[in-house]
């Protein structure tokens, strides 16, 4: 009998994985001027595919940034007014 590979549990670890290293060295990865910039951060390429995120902030004049990145109920969430913050988290449902 062979072993499968559970996907979307790899998956999971992946997102994971980099939500985690995100969280370890901010320096890394959170240096953004725009939205545009977040936007094009090739490490975003680095979640598995069907991740999701959205940001505001930066733009317009506005000090604040704030985005968040969702895979299957794990999220990392960014934000920063002076200095660049992630929270990282898995939503529970019953």
């Amino acid at each position: 009998m062979s072993n499968l590979i559970d996907f979307k549990q790899a998956q999971l670890k992946q997102f994971d994985l980099l939500a985690l290293d995100i969280l370890a060295y901010p320096e890394r990865y959170l240096q953004f001027d725009s939205i545009a910039d977040f936007y094009q951060a090739q490490w975003l390429d680095d979640f598995p595919k069907g991740t999701t995120w959205c940001s505001t902030g930066l733009d317009d004049g506005a000090e604040h940034f704030y985005a968040k990145i969702e895979f299957y109920g794990h999220y990392l969430t960014i934000y920063s007014h002076e200095t660049y913050a992630a929270e990282f988290g898995i939503i529970h449902t019953e």
